[in-house]
């Protein structure tokens, strides 16, 4: 027996969570090299909206959707997002609802950071958080304002982003999520 046959589930899990994202990492570097930073920046942030959508839709089947108007159910809902999309160790953040309408988001350590340095490419690199956050709040119907308070990349001491819950009624979301390797045109965006 082999000492991968006792690796668990969810070692497993963590394991193909940092190979996606060094892949993502390895891929921005090249699109940079070839095309430059702006290209790079604008299709990473594109990428990560598209996969933040079908995360959100992903988790909204399989959890519920959030009452839209409750910052709290939203707040574990953007726990548990984190945690789909990544390992603590990966990055180390925390939700809170501030008020009756809006919660807040607060990253304290992030390995992209880390990562984006240690290959001297954080200069110019633009963070494309708010985009795959949005792509959350689409996948799971919820309307919401975001902004962002306090970045790392830019000297901030933490990530910091405030969402404010937009009183509307949520959309749908769709029940099905095609699991293919290519992903039909109309769905691509």
């Amino acid at each position: 027996m082999s000492d991968d046959d006792n690796l668990s589930e969810n070692d497993l899990t963590a394991a193909l969570r940092q190979f996606w994202w060094l892949h993502d990492a390895r891929w921005y570097q090249g699109v940079k090299k070839r095309f430059g930073q702006e290209a790079a920046n604008e299709i990473n942030a594109e990428a990560l909206r598209f996969v933040g959508r079908r995360v959100g839709t992903w988790y909204a089947n399989t959890h519920g959707v959030p009452d839209g108007s409750s910052p709290a159910e939203l707040a574990k809902a953007v726990a548990g997002l984190t945690r789909t999309m990544m390992t603590e160790q990966m990055m180390r953040s925390h939700v809170e609802e501030i008020g009756e309408e809006s919660l807040e988001t607060v990253v304290t350590e992030f390995f992209a950071l880390r990562m984006l340095k240690a290959a001297r490419s954080l200069e110019g690199y633009d963070c494309p958080c708010l985009d795959m956050r949005g792509g959350w709040y689409e996948g799971l119907g919820v309307k919401v304002q975001e902004t962002t308070v306090e970045c790392m990349r830019t000297g901030g001491s933490a990530c910091r982003f405030h969402t404010e819950v937009r009183r509307e009624a949520h959309t749908e979301v769709s029940a099905e999520i095609p699991v293919s390797a290519e992903v039909p045109a109309e769905q691509a965006s």
